[in-house]
């Protein structure tokens, strides 16, 4: 697996380091992750790395295209692997957690496309559901 994110990182012209590949390493574990999830796995799994190294590994693969960024709103943001599906996201307003939600039209964008000014190309519609998770709905109870 090493390999394959060192792949990853050359294909969009970053530099291999052992940040980089651990936070992919722990985003292919557990997609939806914040900055500090991260840098706590990654640390766990490097022994020692500033939380700067971190947030610059998720800086720049994000804008390398390598992960996407979700920011839900008044939450964190999370990060994950740039998908190959077109999905959305569901997020429990009690806890936070954030699952994948297929898309009902399978194409990017696939929410209704507004009408836009002649001279702006429409790239990608980012629709986050909310609503409570079983975990949290069984506790309520």
């Amino acid at each position: 697996m090493v390999e394959e994110y060192a792949k990853m990182l050359k294909n969009v012209g970053l530099r291999v380091t052992a940040a980089r590949v651990a936070v992919l390493r722990e985003l292919h574990k557990s997609p939806h992750s914040d900055a500090d999830q991260v840098r706590e796995a990654v640390k766990d799994s490097l022994g020692s790395i500033s939380g700067q190294a971190v947030y610059d590994a998720l800086n720049s693969m994000t804008e390398m295209g390598l992960l996407r960024r979700v920011e839900p709103a008044g939450a964190r943001a999370r990060y994950e692997h740039v998908p190959h599906d077109n999905h959305h996201h569901i997020v429990c307003r009690v806890c936070g957690e954030m699952k994948d939600v297929p898309c009902y039209h399978g194409e990017a964008p696939c929410v209704v496309s507004p009408s836009l000014p002649a001279e702006w190309s429409l790239e990608q519609a980012e629709l986050i559901y909310w609503g409570i998770c079983p975990g949290c709905a069984t506790r309520a109870v």
